[in-house]
């Protein structure tokens, strides 16, 4: 599974990075004892209201330590001797202050008391489209936009886009995620969170919210809190919602505060960090729950198409679930191909392999009365382990219209690869000129080694060209 490879990933290298550390400190180790356990007594912190604005109101550390890490009460969090808290509603919130010293951590709370609503703190124009405004006494619900690529994702936290992986339209069918409602309310700022019972989780945070420990992302029962509340902040020109009480959107990360990268009445793109694994940020897409994207017409005409794989292709391929590597060094230059470079294609283990494809999704569609067929070069080494792996390559004509389910109208032409083929370059043809009436579609798609198991499996290819 991708996002488990992710994870298995950034473990091994922290693993191997605490293994450098810990070497690194034999040499120098200064035997530093540790100072006396901080207790709570120490623990000190003032609360002024600004003079402009009692909503707002600036908290000082007086305690020891190096650290100072904040609790507002109202879903945020801050670190730092001082810091800025808001609170535009009315209400008792409960600061906690966690100071950390060299011989530990302890916090201590204190209940800030916020005399009277201010609405002029609630005039962000982000507050009004989540939810409806004051006026909407229902507020506004979002949905998980599964029928749109990347609507989960996941990349380095250095990153401002999802890097490593970028879910395909439904690819989380039936795992508790696309069921889930969430509604922002103006009116006290009240956020529900309806997950019909699951949520789908992080492996790595499951355990946070009661579900297991392992490797694969869980479908959790769980039930939400009811009293939380949501809060749009701007931070040094950045905008984010914070949910209340431990609350979250969706697939449970451990965090509770999101950054939003575009938002308007129908749509938001939502970042956030990842609470068991700091170098990932992961990416939700969202849309109104009934709301349904107006479909683009496109034009008719001949696909012109071709790939040498070395860098002169006039179109981009997306790898969904596989390793794909272009240009890469010929395995074998002999004929029919001698060309120095090739594409690599590496179907991956694991359930997140069973599917995996490379394809592209073009601006028309494809007048397949005046080209339709397609061909292309294949390298299948004989070492590939074929009692589990299958010899085949796939060619499909999708609707990308249907997302997940544009399986169901596609037309398909699978190769099946004799083992006296294994090792040498192959020239496949792909012929579609019995389906010339059709004008359903603009996606193609490229499959080696079967679908629906789970065996590995390493290809090349060469030479595509939709002719």
């Amino acid at each position: 599974m991708k996002l488990n490879y992710i994870i298995k990933q950034t473990a091994g290298f922290m693993a191997l990075l605490l293994l450098l550390s810990f070497s690194a400190c034999k040499k120098g180790n200064t035997h530093k004892d540790l100072g006396a356990a901080p207790t709570a007594d120490q623990v000190k912190f003032s609360v002024t209201p600004t003079a402009t604005n009692a909503n707002i109101v600036t908290l000082v550390n007086q305690s020891p330590g190096f650290k100072a890490l904040w609790d507002f009460g109202n879903g945020a969090t801050a670190d730092g001797n001082t810091v800025t808290a808001s609170y535009p509603l009315a209400g008792t919130y409960t600061v906690k202050l966690t100071i950390v010293t060299d011989g530990g951590s302890v916090s201590s709370t204190k209940s800030v008391v916020i005399a009277a609503t201010n609405p002029a703190m609630l005039t962000d124009p982000a507050f009004t489209t989540l939810s409806g405004g004051l006026s909407n006494a229902t507020g506004f619900t979002w949905v998980i936009d599964q029928k749109s690529a990347g609507h989960l994702g996941v990349g380095p936290v250095t990153s401002q886009t999802p890097d490593w992986y970028q879910a395909g339209p439904d690819e989380k069918v039936g795992l508790g995620f696309y069921d889930d409602e969430m509604t922002f309310n103006m009116n006290a700022l009240k956020y529900t969170y309806d997950n019909k019972g699951t949520t789908f989780a992080n492996a790595s945070n499951a355990p946070g919210i009661g579900g297991p420990t392992g490797s694969n992302d869980p479908t959790v029962n769980y039930t939400p809190p009811t009293n939380l509340t949501w809060l749009v902040t701007e931070t040094n020109g950045a905008k984010y919602i914070t949910i209340s009480g431990g609350g979250f959107i969706g697939y449970y990360l451990g965090v509770s505060q999101y950054q939003i990268l575009s938002l308007n009445e129908n749509e938001m793109w939502l970042r956030c960090l990842d609470k068991a694994n700091s170098g990932n940020a992961w990416y939700l897409k969202l849309v109104r729950k009934g709301y349904v994207r107006p479909i683009v017409q496109k034009p008719i005409q001949a696909a012109n198409l071709a790939d040498d794989f070395q860098g002169t292709s006039n179109f981009t391929w997306t790898a969904e679930n596989i390793n794909f590597t272009s240009p890469y060094d010929n395995p074998g230059k002999f004929p029919v191909n001698t060309s120095a470079k090739v594409g690599y294609y590496e179907k991956r283990t694991g359930d997140d392999g069973q599917y995996g494809n490379l394809n592209v999704t073009l601006p028309y569609r494809f007048d397949l009365a005046a080209k339709n067929k397609v061909r292309l070069k294949v390298f299948i080494p004989g070492g590939n382990d074929f009692t589990k792996l299958q010899p085949k390559v796939s060619v499909k004509l999708q609707n990308s219209l249907l997302g997940g389910n544009a399986y169901t109208t596609q037309i398909e032409i699978v190769k099946t690869i004799a083992a006296a083929d294994y090792n040498k370059w192959i020239q496949l043809e792909f012929d579609y000129s019995g389906s010339a009436a059709q004008t359903l579609y603009d996606k193609i798609v490229v499959q080696l080694g079967g679908e629906g198991h789970p065996a590995p499996g390493i290809f090349y290819i060469d030479d595509f060209e939709f002719k």
